[in-house]
């Protein structure tokens, strides 16, 4: 995807080259020392403790989300553990993007603060499972979208359709008949699936319950299905045993194939998160399929890394079960898969099972970024309308877990609220311990490179955005992005009797339909003398130049120092007749 190219492009930029490092050897040498170098760099910083941000709606009685509530209204456990909320926010996406202008069209600079330009206010990304749809489901799913397209798209909404399968791709766009085109040419795409009537016909579900839980019941199932469909001698002890050798490399080959197709779904939703994270105003990303599972210690940490990013992003994520209304088809001769009355019980209660596992997949997702999740329901119109419309206020909270082991475990959340008054909170289920303790200077790049691709305005340090353009002739504008960042609330560290702190500038440039065009990332090490910092009370302004075309542009401009950790980031726009 061009966008991916470019996001790796950018990340290029932030972490490219180390710079030379001199260390003077002498006074004499520390006074020669420039105050202030500018170059690209790779800084390192010092790993902050972990956060887990836990996502929360709050609903009155009558179904409505409410966003009055404190810091203090809430209470968060940690496998029953109380916590101390570190971070409180409340996103409301009843907030329009604020639009207004102000550029100057002259041909020599004219400075003006960065406003809100003429942008879209909603961005939804509709993820279609191609890769466990059905063909019936599929084809219901597209005429429901079709019309949800049509009807209730407004002309502030930017919309893309992801595949799971990444065969069928629109990026964000208005034109709903480029949406309702790239919407049919979705098909179901049997990459993983088990032949037809295969023998012996092994789920995923029940592959995972026979390896990998030693579950005897699934596997006599499957034996005695076996012998039936293979018109093995059911009396012989030696057609048993090979049943069951069929079975054992039937269950072996299906975990290999069904784990590498949820690895690429997840992967895919993985993708659209951090695609989302860099657009302007409302995200919201609409999955409709109809579940797949999540059985390995893999896909536990994949969608708890789903999860994570979301909650940063601020991006809600709502899901639709494509199966419409679920029946159980017990004796349903037109499903294949069982060849023995014994087999098709018992496959059918593991079938079930199955499918709470597959849609629980789907419910976690949306309960722990805020979304809706929507199942059971024949009417796939009205279940669009109803994921495709995040909640109007989603708090998030934030903690620090003392003494969190690197052990890969599940951590179970609850979150409550002091004085419920018949409230109903929907919150982040759990997450899962990393496995490994990540280095800081990795910690400190993801911090980076997720803050360019947010809109959260972030204010550790106070800093002023300004942008400058000029037209050196109709086709082309030069354009200076002004970052004036206060001193005064910097950290330094004194050494060789200089002041000492690094700042990493990342500007970054993005279109009205909020996709990355360009971006430079600069590092400026400061060791100041005494006099000099105190000369600088008003702060230091950094200029980073882009030539572009006219237009108008989103600006994001991050800045992050070594000593104090502290990050900042504002957002701008910019429109260049």
């Amino acid at each position: 995807m061009h966008f991916f190219v470019c996001w790796l492009a950018l990340c290029c930029l932030i972490f490219g080259q180390q710079a030379p490092q001199t260390t003077p050897n002498s006074a004499d040498a520390a006074q020669n020392v420039p105050e202030m170098t500018s170059h690209d760099a790779a800084p390192t910083f010092s790993s902050k403790v972990n956060l887990v941000l836990v996502p929360v709606v709050v609903r009155n009685r009558e179904g409505k989300a409410i966003g009055t509530l404190t810091k203090d209204d809430f209470r968060v456990f940690d496998r029953n553990k109380p916590q101390v909320i570190a971070r409180f926010s409340v996103e409301s996406t009843a907030h329009a993007v604020a639009k207004a202008g102000d550029g100057s069209n002259a041909a020599s600079a004219a400075e003006s603060k960065a406003t809100a330009a003429e942008m879209p206010e909603r961005y939804v990304a509709y993820v279609f499972d191609d890769l466990n749809t059905s063909l019936g489901d599929l084809a219901r799913v597209q005429q429901a979208a079709k019309r949800h397209f049509a009807e209730r798209l407004q002309p502030s909404d930017r919309a893309a359709i992801f595949s799971t399968s990444g065969r069928t791709n629109l990026d964000f766009t208005n034109d709903r008949s480029k949406l309702q085109d790239t919407l049919m040419k979705i098909h179901p795409v049997a990459m993983f699936a088990a032949a037809p009537n295969e023998c012996p016909d092994v789920s995923y579900y029940m592959a995972d319950e026979i390896q990998n839980k030693n579950d005897q019941i699934a596997l006599q199932a499957e034996i005695q299905d076996t012998i039936v469909c293979a018109r093995l001698d059911p009396s012989s002890q030696a057609s048993k045993q090979q049943a069951q050798e069929m079975v054992i490399s039937a269950a072996s080959r299906m975990l290999s194939v069904s784990e590498q197709g949820t690895r690429i779904t997840l992967g895919v939703l993985k993708d659209v998160v951090r695609r989302m994270s860099a657009m302007p105003g409302q995200r919201l990303v609409v999955i409709v399929s109809p579940g797949f599972l999540t059985l390995n210690p893999e896909s536990f940490e994949a969608k708890t890394d789903i999860l994570d990013r979301a909650a940063r992003a601020n991006v809600v994520i709502s899901s639709l079960d494509a199966r419409g209304l679920y029946t159980d088809a017990t004796f349903d001769a037109s499903q294949g898969g069982a060849f023995s009355v014994q087999g098709h019980i018992v496959k059918s209660q593991y079938d079930r099972q199955s499918a709470t596992a597959q849609a629980d997949v789907l419910a976690e997702l949306a309960d722990g970024t805020g979304g809706t999740f929507v199942q059971n329901n024949n009417d796939l119109f009205a279940g669009l309308n109803r994921v495709a419309a995040a909640p109007e206020y989603v708090y998030l909270l934030g903690f620090s877990p003392e003494n969190l082991k690197s052990d890969g475990s599940f951590h179970k959340l609850k979150v409550g609220v002091v004085d419920d008054k018949g409230l109903s909170v929907q919150a982040r289920r759990g997450y899962y311990a990393p496995r490994h303790t990540s280095k800081p200077e990795d910690v400190a790049k993801n911090e980076i490179e997720e803050a360019v691709f947010s809109r959260e305005e972030m204010h550790d340090l106070p800093i002023d955005l300004h942008t400058q353009f000029f037209k050196p002739d109709p086709a082309d504008a030069k354009l200076t992005i002004l970052a004036k960042v206060d001193l005064k609330h910097l950290r330094f560290r004194k050494a060789d009797g200089r002041n000492q702190n690094n700042l990493t500038i990342v500007s970054a440039l993005f279109d009205r339909d909020g996709k990355y065009v360009m971006g430079q990332s600069k590092t400026l090490e400061m060791k100041l003398k005494d006099e000099t910092l105190e000369r600088l009370t008003t702060g230091i302004t950094v200029r980073t130049n882009f030539d572009v075309k006219p237009g108008s542009y989103m600006v994001r401009l991050v800045i992050r120092d070594t000593e104090g950790q502290m990050m900042a980031a504002a957002n701008g726009a910019v429109d260049i007749p």
